[in-house]
């Protein structure tokens, strides 16, 4: 699957959806954010925070389009489920997209367009037949398929489309409320989440290594704990934090800051120097360095630093808000 620009010629032109939906919109404002409040939802998509698997399909129009699919899509894939009443296979697919939704835990979220209802939107997608379903992703649309599929291709589709979300824009998804009705039991969560294998003993000679400088040595018990367990989350945030460590080792503190300062466009100046503000403790001005840095390169310059930058994701934490936030301003220059 290979984003395209939705402002580009024959995909979608926000404009003019903004546009046919903002009278509306202003109209309904005050209603909506009463409803949202009320938790009566009035067809706004989950908000920040975590969320009830109930909120993981919601409703959309063209005038909750902008906010309820092209800014969550900076926090989320969003599939979009064009529909009808009188749609018959509509009725088959719509219910299994539901299903496999609720199942991605928060991975991804299920906007449902009636078709009957915003002509509009069906006409900026140019849908020729329902049902049709695409997605989008840090405001980039992906066409995924028309018409009914076989469950198991759906759910290789939903795969590659949360796959391409993390890697290609380091999105993971939203947070849901394990004690709400329809949350994937804890005991499920804890099961999936138990290591392959003890690695207690792995895990403390890293740390071990790492107390004693021993870089090379924490990087490869690290590494043995990933290549039997790819999941394990200390293994990853520690190999992340060692090969951080081992970048800036040799490092000349003030060269590097001057490199950076006298080649603002340079990418490799500039990463450097985001691995020294990291390691000082300056986690936002490490992540900004970056992202300004995305947002005035291009091709294989770009790409490499946005690859650094979601490095640097990993040493901090997917959980914490700094991340969030970098990863929202990293989806609005990317394109």
């Amino acid at each position: 699957m290979q984003p395209r620009n939705m402002s580009m010629s024959g995909v979608v032109d926000l404009a003019a959806v903004k546009a046919a939906g903002e009278a509306k919109a202003k109209a309904e404002q005050a209603r909506a954010e009463a409803a949202r409040q009320a938790g009566q939802g009035g067809g706004a998509g989950p908000s920040s925070g975590a969320v009830p698997p109930s909120a993981l399909v919601f409703d959309v129009d063209e005038a909750g389009f902008e906010r309820d699919v092209l800014q969550l899509s900076a926090e989320v894939p969003v599939v979009l489920d064009f529909w009808a009443e009188w749609c018959q296979p509509c009725k088959q697919l719509s219910p299994l997209l539901e299903r496999l939704t609720v199942e991605a835990n928060g991975r991804l979220v299920l906007a449902k367009v009636d078709v009957d209802a915003n002509q509009m939107l069906m006409q900026q997608f140019q849908i020729q037949g329902i049902p049709a379903v695409f997605a989008v992703v840090a405001g980039q649309v992906l066409p995924l398929f028309q018409g009914v599929a076989p469950e198991q291709q759906i759910r290789e589709t939903l795969a590659q489309l949360v796959q391409v979300a993390e890697e290609r824009f380091g999105i993971i998804g939203i947070e849901v409320d394990p004690n709400a009705e329809g949350a994937v039991p804890a005991a499920d969560e804890a099961e999936a989440e138990t290591p392959a294998g003890p690695y207690d003993a792995l895990l403390e000679a890293a740390v071990v290594a790492l107390d004693a400088g021993d870089l090379g040595g924490a990087m490869q018990a690290y590494k043995n704990v990933l290549a039997d367990d790819p999941g394990n989350t200390e293994a990853k945030l520690g190999l992340a934090q060692a090969e951080l460590l081992a970048r800036v080792q040799d490092m000349n503190p003030q060269a590097v800051r001057s490199a950076a300062a006298e080649n603002p466009r340079d990418p490799a100046a500039q990463i450097a120097a985001a691995d020294l503000d990291l390691v000082g403790g300056h986690v936002e001005d490490a992540f900004g360095r970056l992202v300004d840095t995305v947002r005035v390169t291009f091709g294989e310059d770009r790409d490499a630093v946005r690859l650094r930058l979601l490095e640097l994701f990993e040493v901090i934490g997917a959980d914490d808000p700094r991340v969030t936030a970098a990863r929202t301003a990293l989806a609005r220059v990317l394109f």
